[in-house]
């Protein structure tokens, strides 16, 4: 029996996400041993799919539910997780810190046409991935999701209109080399002064983080009222008013220049959800200069948490598993890329002698977000954990603009 009611379907989906939550969030032994293998991001995808196939029960082709997703709560997500950036608490970090952030940016962005290019020389035909579409597209989605999170992964899926299948095999790349590479920096975390004393690193500031991340936190904590609850909507989604209002705007006249954007691969600028993400990130970046970013204290960052895994939810709903599993071989790519990422990193990291903690945290803030650079940073202290959410959120901002820059190197190798 398929079901056409999108709120029947919708249900379902909030069904299985609170499940996945609440079972990952357990004690239990069982489940915990579970969950440390298997990431809830996964099951968040891939749970969905067998709602698709094999079971049959829903259309992805006739719901809309990932097109409002897609277009409202992607959008307003952004702005609320960049509302909270605070640059003068970065900074604040020390430069050592940020230096190793934006080196790992700097890694990912690189690393996606290196990997692409020795994978080209290595298998030929693995350019191509499914027939008529270039491998390149799936990749941005990844660039996307290693920058910034799955909120820019799926702009990245739509600005480069990455196919369903080819989008399902990236997602498998993505979380397992991602999930591999998390494994090493919590084995790390736990040999943090051996490491540090190859890197010659001196890790004293760390305590004197610790206390500035404390204090920080403390001051911005609250209880949300009714009334904060809805300005942090009001917020979220006004701002995603406005984008729908400068993208409907600026679209046509990039489209009047068509010819020009092909010839230079920028075929982005004409794409209405191009702009609608790029103007929502901004909006997002200026409104935290102002007094609204303190409603991150409030839970701001927790509404586009959830508007970013329902959004998952229903990509996931559209996948077929037998095209997800068909191209593996991709592994290769997503293997070669982290070794670059991994390489550039630690090559920093010794010459300006940074801790471990900032290499880890750095790198799980691009790979892994906010949902797993908190649990990196806890690794090394459970004060800690904050810095990764900081330094995870400046990682929202940079994401689209990044897997762009990304994107673009990608289509030159070619």
């Amino acid at each position: 029996m398929e079901i056409k009611n999108d709120a029947v379907i919708f249900g379902i989906l909030m069904l299985i996400l609170a499940v996945i939550f609440v079972t990952s969030s357990s004690n239990n032994k069982f489940l915990k041993k579970f969950y440390t293998y298997v990431p809830p991001l996964l099951l968040c995808y891939f749970v969905p799919g067998f709602l698709n196939w094999p079971l049959g029960l829903v259309s992805p082709e006739e719901s809309q539910l990932y097109f409002v997703a897609s277009r409202y709560l992607l959008p307003a997500s952004l702005v609320l997780f960049c509302l909270s950036i605070d640059l003068k608490g970065v900074l604040n970090l020390g430069p050592k810190a940020l230096i190793m952030f934006l080196t790992a940016t700097f890694g990912i962005v690189i690393g996606a046409p290196i990997a692409l290019w020795i994978s080209g020389m290595l298998f030929p035909d693995i350019k191509q991935a499914l027939p008529g579409e270039e491998i390149w597209r799936g990749l941005s989605t990844i660039a996307g999701s290693w920058i910034g999170g799955g909120a820019n992964q799926t702009a990245m899926k739509e600005i480069y209109h990455c196919s369903d299948g080819l989008f399902s095999s990236m997602i498998i790349i993505d979380v397992l080399v991602a999930n591999i590479w998390m494994g090493f920096l919590l084995f790390g975390a736990g040999r943090y002064h051996q490491i540090d004393k190859r890197l010659k690193a001196d890790n004293s500031a760390i305590d004197e983080l610790k206390t500035r991340v404390e204090n920080y936190s403390a001051s911005i904590a609250k209880i949300p009222s009714v009334t904060d609850l809805f300005v942090i909507l009001a917020i979220g989604f006004g701002a995603t008013a406005v984008a729908h209002l400068g993208a409907d705007f600026i679209t046509p006249v990039m489209g009047k220049h068509h010819e020009f954007l092909v010839k230079y691969n920028l075929n982005s600028l004409a794409s209405g959800f191009f702009w609608l993400i790029v103007i929502a990130t901004t909006i997002g970046l200026a409104l935290s200069f102002t007094k609204l970013k303190r409603y991150e204290g409030a839970g701001a960052s927790k509404f586009g948490s959830v508007f970013i895994y329902i959004l998952v939810a229903t990509i996931g709903m559209k996948m077929n598993f037998l095209e997800a599993f068909s191209n593996l071989h991709y592994f290769l790519i997503g293997i070669i890329w982290m070794l670059v990422h991994i390489s550039i990193l630690l090559l920093v990291a010794k010459l300006i002698k940074a801790p471990f903690f900032f290499v880890a945290v750095g790198s799980q803030a691009n790979i892994g977000g906010a949902a797993s650079a908190p649990i990196v940073a806890s690794a090394f202290s459970t004060a800690l954990a904050p810095v990764g959410v900081l330094l995870a959120v400046l990682g929202y901002a940079l994401g689209t603009y990044a897997a762009i820059a990304s994107t673009q190197l990608m289509q030159w190798t070619y």
